[in-house]
């Protein structure tokens, strides 16, 4: 796999596409003299594809989360997050955790019925699933596919209780769902804001709802009656540790 030039990206977290963990060749572009690599593209499109998994459901025994289940209906994440816990696990995919982390995804299309089929077991313990943790739910290619609405609906017939975790205000299509679930007792949301400076936002998250976004977000998910919680994470150093307060502040106002 060869590397791209770590020159920016419109609207991209990564510069280049390093090889991964798994490969036993590395290759570098090299300029020949004839000026190729000031003609590397300034952009790279989004490529889906489909992941037929044959199950939704991940448990995990961590002591070090608060849940021992979780769904990520999509593998990869357009929002390319530069700080993305979840980028080296392409690797498995024989992909960068670069570039094709944020531009080369997969979606689960049988979510739902696997869900279902995962519930309906005879020794399925009832527990709060958590939803969007490796890559968000809520990301661009949601608008279209309509994944994680399939799955939250699933939740809802079955009475299930779930937790979510985004950085997109594309949670407020799925309120009706989400306000239903809250009025039971079912359901959690979690909105991600690392920063409140746009122009930083821009480069830690290039294709995230703006923080300002984000904010509009909480207040109409709280309006509806859905319990909100504010993730303030990552906090970089320097970058973003004064922020703390002030994030808080504004999330409460």
């Amino acid at each position: 796999m060869s590397k791209r030039p770590p020159q920016p990206l419109r609207g991209r977290g990564a510069r280049s596409a390093p090889d991964n963990r798994f490969e036993t060749l590395s290759r570098e572009l090299t300029d020949d003299g004839w000026g190729s690599l000031e003609q590397a593209p300034t952009s790279v499109c989004t490529t889906v594809q489909r992941d037929a998994s044959r199950s939704v459901v991940v448990y995990n025994r961590s002591p070090d989360v608060p849940f021992d289940r979780s769904i990520n209906p999509y593998r990869g994440c357009e929002h390319g997050c530069i700080y993305c816990f979840a980028r080296p696990t392409h690797a498995y995919l024989g992909l960068s955790a670069g570039l094709d982390f944020e531009t080369q995804l997969f979606y689960k299309p049988d979510a739902a019925s696997l869900l279902r089929e995962e519930l309906a077991r005879p020794n399925y313990v009832c527990a709060p699933i958590a939803l969007g943790v490796n890559t968000d739910a809520y990301q661009p290619i949601e608008r279209r596919l309509g994944i994680t609405r399939g799955i939250l609906e699933t939740l809802q017939q079955c009475q299930h209780p779930v937790s979510l975790i985004t950085k997109s205000s594309l949670i407020e299509r799925d309120i009706d769902v989400l306000a239903d679930m809250a009025q039971q007792n079912l359901t959690h949301v979690a909105v991600s804001i690392t920063t409140l400076q746009p122009a930083l936002a821009r480069t830690l998250e290039p294709r995230a709802a703006t923080p300002q976004r984000r904010l509009e977000t909480i207040a109409r998910l709280t309006e509806a009656g859905i319990p909100v919680s504010i993730l303030v994470a990552p906090l970089i150093p320097v970058l973003t540790d004064s922020e703390l307060e002030s994030i808080l502040a504004k999330a409460r106002a």
